[in-house]
């Protein structure tokens, strides 16, 4: 049965074959939610091979490559009360969305839902699932799930309202943990994060990728996220342990050198998160240290 609650926002940039199949998927799901589609500015005829195979689709084919601020033109494009993200090489089981659209009905105080994510083919759990399992954020008795500080774009669910408060995502970041931010600030204004084990995508990854330019802006992100939302000492605390932990590369040095650059704009923005947030949230650091899954690599 159609499910009107709940609309799909995917983005991609040169990856045709990929966004195709992940959209095929889709538009199978027995929710038939609403669909947009965001072409970060693909020259490779994604959006006219879109159009024409998937008519059903909505389709934005920007001029540029937005990174994950592309996400905010599709959710402006929905006019749904939940909003599932997809990447191009994932898509939601069957189902999955209609119960997250329920979670959500049932539950008002959670701002995001971060499903468990499948890798394909081997039909295993990404090992960042154990992680979110076992989450040391401390949780609110209501919670359904465990309760997380962050959460994976790609395998989520957002209360459109929640997330067009917050500001959506931040164009500076483009791409690579740019979710933090906007989650901290969820957070702050009184939304749950939490994760459900029972809502599954699945995720099949693209060959296709610049792995250099995403470690080089993830490692960035984390440093403008931190000196933007952390007070002083864990702001420096977590400085010092990137320094001493990241590849002493090239790549790890112009990630610092953009950080650095950005330092005036995140001044100008910095807000640290209350103290009761950072308390909660505090505790990650030590799961983030251990982290397997995550690395600058």
């Amino acid at each position: 049965m159609e499910d009107s609650r709940i609309g799909v926002v995917v983005v991609t940039h040169q990856r045709r074959p990929e966004v195709l199949n992940a959209v095929e998927r889709l538009v199978r799901l027995p929710e038939a939610p609403p669909i947009v589609v965001v072409d970060n500015g693909s020259t490779d005829g994604t959006a006219e091979s879109l159009r024409a195979r998937f008519p059903q689709v909505t389709v934005l084919a920007l001029r540029e490559n937005r990174g994950a601020a592309g996400r905010n033109a599709g959710v402006a494009r929905l006019h749904t009360r939940y909003v599932a993200f997809c990447d191009d090489d994932t898509w939601w089981e069957p189902g999955s969305l209609r119960a997250a659209a329920d979670t959500l009905d049932a539950y008002p105080g959670i701002a995001v839902i971060n499903a468990r994510i499948v890798v394909e083919p081997g039909g295993h759990d990404d090992p960042i699932v154990a992680e979110l399992r076992d989450s040391p954020v401390p949780a609110p008795d209501w919670l359904p799930g465990p309760a997380l500080g962050s959460f994976l774009a790609g395998a989520s669910v957002i209360r459109r309202d929640a997330f067009l408060a917050a500001g959506g995502f931040s164009p500076r970041l483009w791409l690579g943990g740019e979710e933090e931010l906007l989650a901290t600030d969820l957070i702050t204004a009184g939304g749950e994060i939490c994760y459900l084990d029972h809502l599954v995508v699945h995720h099949q990854a693209s060959l296709v990728r610049d792995s250099i330019r995403r470690r080089r802006a993830g490692l960035r992100n984390t440093l403008w996220f931190t000196w933007l939302r952390r007070p002083v000492l864990p702001a420096l605390r977590r400085t010092a342990f990137l320094a001493g932990t990241v590849p002493r590369d090239s790549v790890s040095a112009l990630a610092c050198w953009d950080a650095i650059r950005g330092l005036p704009w995140v001044l100008a923005r910095r807000r640290t998160r209350p103290r009761h947030v950072e308390a909660r949230l505090a505790r990650l650091d030590a799961t983030q240290r251990d982290s397997t899954a995550r690395r600058y690599v």
